[in-house]
């Protein structure tokens, strides 16, 4: 018999989540939504039977072996912190929490709990990033000495501001840092290792919202560009610079550099593609495309550009229950990058180096 999960969130949660966990072998039996209409449309529309409006609720049926949480980061801690006790595995969005401290109970729980528990960067399966982490550990550049990344690109400039959501608020775990800066801190992490010390800066160049209570224009709480230095445990140093707020896009650029050679990296837009181009060299020796070996692309999923990557880890939650264990990137994981999502605050805040435990 097929295991059945409940999904909470209506938006990314039945883009992403229940075709995934549908296509690998999950019954799909319930849909959390805290509007009934969209709700019921949603569920509809994915084919989920169950429509739930108290969060709660759909947590504590007895049908239901594991939740996925695709809300927003605010709702995370409680979700999931509930979920475990009632006894269900758990894969959880990004960002993982509001700040360390939610996500250090988040993952003690977890790890109480016996359970699986999972954390969605799953960009860590996307064939170009899993191509990457093994040409490093195969020493393509030798020793690793520095990454910088780049993300630049727009969410287009409305005649009016935006509508003002809960990625504006700080108290709802909003920004940009939190919302895609958390995936690539996760991939220089499953790179290079855990961090050591964090430097970091955060700017709102867009800080206009449209207040959806009285129509005011407001402005942001929360970040739209960023950047950080990240230095690594086993030695080496990171930076990105990232912005939605730049016009014109120019995707993501991510080159790695070692005393041997170096990693170039591109992608059009924010994620990573399905058919995303690695290219290197060694040794003073001119820069060619490297062939990404097949078995990091053991399919297509046209339905959409992030459910190749979803699905594997969905591959590994499903062998993380079996096996009674949490693959990562795990609920531990989660922690270390909320750490560093802490620390680049913090640093922006009194302007010093942060150094992590």
């Amino acid at each position: 018999m097929a295991r059945r999960i409940g999904v909470i969130g209506a938006g990314f949660g039945t883009q992403v989540h229940v075709p995934a966990f549908r296509s690998e072998g999950w019954d799909v039996a319930a849909l959390f939504s805290r509007n009934p209409e969209r709700a019921r449309s949603a569920a509809a529309e994915a084919g989920v039977p169950d429509v739930h409006t108290d969060a709660l609720e759909l947590i504590n049926r007895d049908n239901l072996d594991a939740i996925a949480i695709a809300t927003p980061p605010g709702q995370h801690h409680e979700l999931a912190i509930a979920a475990l006790k009632s006894g269900k595995h758990v894969v959880c969005e990004k960002p993982f929490a509001v700040d360390a401290q939610q996500a250090k109970e988040m993952s003690d729980v977890a790890e109480q709990s016996g359970l699986t528990a999972m954390i969605a960067h799953e960009f860590r399966h996307t064939p170009q990033r899993a191509f990457i982490k093994e040409l490093l550990t195969d020493g393509y550049v030798g020793e690793f000495k520095f990454c910088n990344m780049e993300l630049f690109f727009n969410r287009g400039v409305p005649a009016d501001p935006p509508t003002m959501t809960w990625a504006h608020r700080k108290s709802e775990g909003g920004g940009f840092l939190g919302a895609l800066g958390s995936h690539y801190i996760d991939g220089l992490r499953y790179w290079f290792g855990d961090v050591d010390t964090v430097r970091g800066n955060l700017m709102t160049v867009r800080p206009d919202v449209t207040d959806p209570a009285t129509g005011n224009v407001v402005q942001s709480e929360t970040d739209d560009t960023f950047s950080f230095t990240l230095t690594f445990k086993n030695g080496g140093v990171a930076t990105m610079s990232a912005s939605f707020a730049l016009i014109p896009s120019r995707g993501a650029r991510v080159a790695v550099m070692g005393t041997n050679g170096t990693l170039y990296a591109e992608q059009g837009g924010p994620n990573p593609a399905e058919d995303g181009v690695t290219s290197g060299g060694q040794n003073g020796e001119p820069l060619k495309v490297l062939e990404t070996p097949e078995r990091l692309m053991p399919f297509k999923d046209d339905r959409d550009p992030r459910l190749m990557a979803f699905r594997l880890l969905v591959r590994d939650f499903n062998s993380g229950i079996e096996n009674r264990v949490s693959p990562a990137p795990s609920f531990v994981d989660g922690l270390r990058c909320q750490e560093i999502l802490d620390a680049v605050r913090e640093s922006d805040a009194t302007g010093n180096v942060v150094k992590l435990g």
